[in-house]
């Protein structure tokens, strides 16, 4: 037996003591007797870190699994700090000797509530205040929740989009974002520090508050602060509009705020109306995946509806589809309505007087650089930042009371049109994206036809994003060799097209090819932040942008592809001839 594993056997044997239920000592000492140790090596080989979006793993006992015992000793160390933070007046939101307040939430994945409760008993244990959800609600309200009640912090239990093995745990802080520098790494030490023996899990249930209905009201109230232009709603208030949440969150709020907005011609997706964690009507929740919107196509279908709209399981991701010039079903990708909301927000902003000097947009470093077209040639302040909303989060807390924050978006199909809110908001988009879908339809268009006029305003690009999966500890260590090699030798051409830069966001190194050589100046991101991405700019026009996923066993390659489209007509066209490099790129990368 190898070091490696004797350490795992010695972790695992760990497990099996009266501190652990009858149930995960009898699962471990399955995983250690079997002859296939894979699994338990999997289970056992790390803790759960904070990645992009906190905590997220597959359910199951294990210092590698999301169960109530990571998920209490991940919360006795976020306690832990909480309170730290608090005797060292770290707080803008808490008054000196007043006790910390959270909010806990949690969507509708299978031990959602149980975790939910067991975050929420562990944190009043040690003195916090909890105010916790009757029952599951969207992510954004959550953030909405936390600044709306000034706390100090908050969790939501849930896995987002992912499938129905996983859970998972996003940590907030004070101003409603996701944890961020310092503070996750704070967090992180805590948790290092806490053994199952020190985890507090006898609550104080005069500590908890439960909380519903008027929060939703007020949430409802914020998203409306979104809506740009009201008249048009009220001319198209017939929009034919069907919404599935996917058995998710979004299932009471969405339909509650189109209806605020004036939409009136609102339909349901039955089957997907229902909570169920095991998400029985699709393969997985993602909106992403054309398969999840399915059957809203088919009901859009029979009800001639202009647009399916979709939201993931935590309602903070969307999806959207509308009909192409043959009335064909188009799903919209990501790059294309941050690029539809900004182009949106700012020229009916301007229209109707309401564009202000101060006024900023935000994407993300993988986001479509169109969109930086849209912002360079209407004059407004657009930022570039790392990838997950915690970042646009950061962006607004570093210009508070400075600039005005108008919309952010990345391409991972998330909008947040308004800073009431700290993370990606489908409640809100969705309404926004009506209100686009009015007001093009107001003018005689499709919501598809709305999108081909701005690439024929601003240029054409085909967007594809290549996931390679590498599962377990073999492929977190391939996919950091990847990336190695990436580094050690730098492609100097994709597909026949002369790299002519390439960003590091690791070291934060920008290297361009300035008449023949190689100049390098540092890149100045957020906190002075680094990240493991890698971007390669061509000759061409073409970017590629290379990044390990922050809570997924995978490697991501997102590719901007340029192609000629000379009339709106010539949009297929443009997009056979952009598909057609995807092959050769992907050699160059070799993947």
């Amino acid at each position: 037996m190898n070091q490696e594993l004797e350490q795992i056997m010695k972790t695992a044997q760990s497990w099996l003591t009266d501190a652990y239920d009858e149930s995960t000592r009898e699962q471990v000492r399955a995983m250690m007797e079997a002859e296939d140790k894979t699994e338990l090596i999997d289970s056992f080989y790390r803790t759960l870190e904070f990645g992009t979006g906190g905590l997220r793993g597959i359910m199951g006992p294990g210092t590698n699994r999301m169960n109530k015992y990571v998920v209490a000793q991940a919360t006795q160390g976020y306690a832990n700090y909480l309170n730290k933070m608090a005797r060292e007046g770290g707080f803008t939101t808490l008054a000196q000797g007043e006790p910390v307040s959270v909010v806990v939430g949690h969507d509708c994945r299978n031990n959602g509530r149980l975790f939910a409760e067991t975050v929420a008993d562990v944190f009043t244990a040690n003195g916090i205040r909890v105010y916790l959800f009757e029952s599951l609600r969207p992510t954004p309200e959550v953030s909405f929740a936390i600044r709306h009640l000034h706390c100090q912090g908050g969790v939501n239990v849930t896995a987002s989009h992912n499938p129905k093995e996983y859970n998972g745990y996003k940590a907030y802080w004070e101003d409603g974002s996701q944890v961020l520098q310092p503070h996750d790494e704070g967090i992180i030490n805590e948790v290092n520090k806490v053994r199952m023996e020190d985890v507090r899990w006898q609550g104080n249930k005069e500590l908890i508050q439960i909380i519903g209905g008027e929060m939703d009201y007020d949430y409802m109230m914020a998203v409306k602060s979104v809506m740009i232009d009201q008249d048009v709603i009220l001319r198209q208030k017939d929009l034919n509009i069907v919404y599935t949440p996917l058995h998710g969150t979004g299932r009471q709020i969405i339909p509650m705020c189109l209806r605020s907005w004036g939409f009136e011609n609102i339909h349901v997706v039955p089957e997907q109306m229902v909570i169920d964690g095991n998400f029985p009507t699709v393969v997985s929740p993602n909106p992403e995946n054309a398969e999840a919107m399915t059957m809203g196509m088919n009901l859009g279908t029979k009800l001639n509806a202009d647009l399916v709209i979709a939201s993931d399981p935590d309602a903070d991701r969307i999806a959207i589809v509308c009909r192409n010039e043959k009335n064909e079903w188009v799903i919209i990708n990501g790059n294309q309505t941050c690029m539809m909301y900004c182009y949106y927000i700012i020229n009916n902003m301007k229209r109707l007087g309401k564009m202000r000097d101060d006024m900023y947009l935000v994407k993300t470093i993988v986001t479509s650089e169109i969109i930086r077209r849209i912002a360079d040639r209407q004059g407004v302040c657009l930022t570039d930042e790392y990838t997950g909303f915690k970042w646009i989060a950061n962006r607004i807390r570093m210009w508070e009371g400075q600039r005005k924050f108008i919309g952010g978006g990345e391409e991972s199909f998330g909008f947040m049109a308004y800073d009431a809110v700290r993370d990606k908001c489908s409640p809100s988009a969705i309404c926004l994206i009506c209100e686009i879908a009015a007001y093009a339809k107001d003018h005689g268009m499709s919501l598809y036809e709305y999108l081909l006029h701005i690439y024929m305003e601003y240029g054409y690009q085909k967007e594809t994003t290549v996931n390679v999966v590498r599962p377990g500890k073999a492929g977190a260590e391939e996919i950091a060799q990847m990336m190695a090699n990436y580094r050690e030798h730098p492609l100097t051409e994709i597909a026949g097209d002369k790299v002519v830069c390439i960003k590091d966001y690791q070291p934060c190194i920008e290297r361009k090819l300035v008449n023949g050589q190689w100049q390098e100046q540092e890149i100045h991101m957020a906190l002075g932040a680094k990240a493991n991405v890698l971007q390669y700019f061509t000759e061409g026009g073409l970017k590629v942008s290379v990044r390990p996923s922050g809570t997924e066993p995978k490697i991501k390659f997102y590719f901007e592809i340029p192609a000629a489209m000379p009339t709106i007509h010539d949009y297929a066209k443009a997009t056979a001839e952009a598909e057609a490099r995807v092959p050769a790129i992907k050699q160059s990368l070799g993947i």
